[in-house]
């Protein structure tokens, strides 16, 4: 459970082609073992054989890419379609990016400009309305259109200080909690994520390779697996309707436990739930303290504590998934808004697919449509700025102080804020 970062971005080069011999090409099955060291050289990562096994699990024709100085690789490149959620649940088709890597001997050739534009044009070419990866390094990514679209966010609870949750809160009449097996999780676990991926905007799909993964039936990259517990809620029907995986450190001050429960993942369908989820977490024998590594950004937890001074925020919150947007119309008919209105955006974009001028309308329904016009812009602003934007995790207002927006027309920003605010936060847990 939690995050299966195996792949993310990373590349240090930039800049142009200088005359090398470089081939960009797509690999084939017979090229993953060198495709693989490669990918461990870029990522600064000691190469692991039967990491070759999990790559070819996840291996589809064309949309893995390499750069190949002769015979070597020096460059990798992976991507994969995915559905994301957006603000009022609909999903659109994402271009997920990962595994992008270039070898310290070949920076500054211009190897990830040409993977990179190569598969961006193919996604658009597909019909996916956006692209998405996870950035290692923050200055890369805005150089092709993306812009950090949703945060990580975590808590530390002294659960001595907290003095559990408050009385009073939602439960769930005839509910309960059980343990499963990890048998048990790969059986039920991808449906009942189906059902609450699509009340979180921002989340995606979990391929089966990942649920093996994460139950320990696949070996893959990385620090070595440990079987978390996990812990089904279900429902007065039987009908699961909540997950918690989590591991603890079994420490003792003296006679005394003080031990520390790490939640890898825990997800509910209705506020109830997770109350329960909750109250079952914070109850575990011999735990002094319960960190919660990646929560949703605007995820209650701290009020349900009796004390909320006992969550402190978690050292760890940063920017997450990255969005770039490849098909206006598309991507912003898709998502709901939180008011009617029109504003024009004047978007730069130096790949041409999101650039030009675009009028977003909105209705009282929630739906909204942009298309292309020639009208005065009400705000100015890069394609990057337009994918943190659009998922809801980021205000216009904040973006105008940063100067990301630009406001051509006075009350423009608060305008737009209007429009595109959304009822939850965007959170993708999970790592790609």
């Amino acid at each position: 459970m939690g995050n299966n970062g195996h792949g993310g971005t990373r590349d240090p080069g930039r800049g142009r082609q200088d005359g090398s011999t470089t081939e960009i090409r797509a690999i084939t099955e017979d090229d993953l073992p060198g495709w693989d060291r490669a990918l461990a050289v870029g990522f600064l990562r000691p190469h692991a054989g039967e990491a070759t096994e999990y790559r070819r699990l996840n291996f589809e024709p064309g949309r893995s890419l390499g750069a190949y100085d002769g015979e070597r690789c020096v460059g990798t490149f992976r991507s994969f379609d995915t559905e994301l959620t957006v603000p009022g649940g609909a999903r659109v088709r994402a271009d997920a990016i990962s595994a992008v890597t270039v070898s310290s001997t070949h920076r500054r050739r211009g190897l990830l400009r040409a993977m990179m534009t190569r598969d961006l044009a193919a996604a658009h070419e597909r019909g996916n309305p956006v692209a998405i990866l996870i950035a290692a390094e923050y200055n890369i990514y805005g150089r092709y259109g993306f812009g950090p679209a949703t945060t990580t966010h975590g808590w530390n609870v002294d659960l001595l200080r907290a003095g559990g949750l408050r009385k009073g809160l939602p439960t769930v009449p005839g509910g309960r909690i059980d343990f499963a097996t990890m048998a048990e999780v790969r059986k039920v676990g991808p449906e009942f994520h189906e059902r609450w991926r699509r009340t979180q905007p921002g989340a995606i799909t979990r391929t089966e390779v990942g649920w093996r993964v994460r139950t320990g039936d696949v070996k893959a990259p990385g620090p070595e697996w440990q079987e978390p517990f996990v812990a089904l809620h279900r429902d007065a029907t039987g009908t699961v309707t909540g997950l918690v995986a989590y591991k603890v450190d079994d420490n003792w001050d003296g006679s005394y436990p003080d031990c520390t429960l790490t939640v890898l993942d825990l997800q509910a369908l209705d506020a109830p739930t997770a109350v329960e989820l909750w109250r079952f977490v914070l109850s575990v024998d011999w735990v002094r303290k319960v960190v919660v590594e990646n929560l949703a950004p605007d995820d209650p937890l701290p009020l349900l504590l009796t004390d909320p001074r006992a969550a402190t925020p978690y050292a760890d919150n940063s920017d997450f998934t990255w969005l770039r947007v490849l098909d206006v119309e598309a991507a912003f008919a898709a998502r709901s808004y939180g008011a009617p209105g029109r504003i024009v955006l004047d978007v730069t974009d130096p790949l041409g697919y999101a650039d030009g001028r675009w009028a977003l309308q909105t209705a009282a329904d929630g739906t909204g449509r942009c298309t292309a016009t020639t009208d005065e812009p009400d705000l100015a602003l890069e394609v990057g700025a337009l994918g943190t934007l659009y998922l809801g995790g980021e205000s216009t207002a904040r973006l105008a102080a940063a100067a990301l927006v630009t406001e051509l027309r006075p009350g423009a920003v608060a305008r737009a804020d209007l429009l595109l605010r959304t009822a939850a936060r965007p959170w993708n847990p999970d790592g790609f």
